[in-house]
């Protein structure tokens, strides 16, 4: 009688740990492509929303460096450069540079997390 109380037991637990191992499976897997899916929606959206900023910043910030140390002779203001590098020509001097670096961190953080670096591994199973 005891030991077939502890092999019902064991069927039990392993019933059990391959109920929730299969649940594991088919739970996650769909939770995780839910999430990509909105994180490129996002990231789609936000992409083409700071694309033109971060653009201008980048151009104009390469062709100021580019007047003040290389003497090409290009008859360009630095100071005209610097007004839309900075965002004061627009008159956002004051939120354009938190805009783009917000900008940049959520493209970062909907990037990776599509990429996958931070996914959970997957555990080893046991064929015991």
């Amino acid at each position: 009688m005891r030991k077939s109380c502890e092999s019902y037991a064991i069927a039990i637990t392993q019933k059990q740990a391959l109920n929730a191992r299969s649940l594991y499976n088919l739970s996650i897997p769909k939770l995780s492509t839910t999430m990509k899916r909105a994180f490129r929606k996002y990231h789609r959206i936000l992409g083409l929303i700071v694309a033109l900023p971060i653009a201008l910043t980048v151009l104009t910030g390469m062709v100021i460096t580019i007047v003040r140390e290389w003497p090409l002779g290009i008859e360009i203001s630095s100071r005209f450069l610097l007004k839309i590098h900075t965002g004061e020509i627009f008159h956002l001097q004051a939120i354009y540079p938190i805009l783009n670096g917000l900008g940049m961190i959520g493209l970062l953080v909907t990037g990776l997390s599509m990429s996958g670096v931070f996914g959970r591994k997957k555990q080893p199973s046991s064929n015991d």
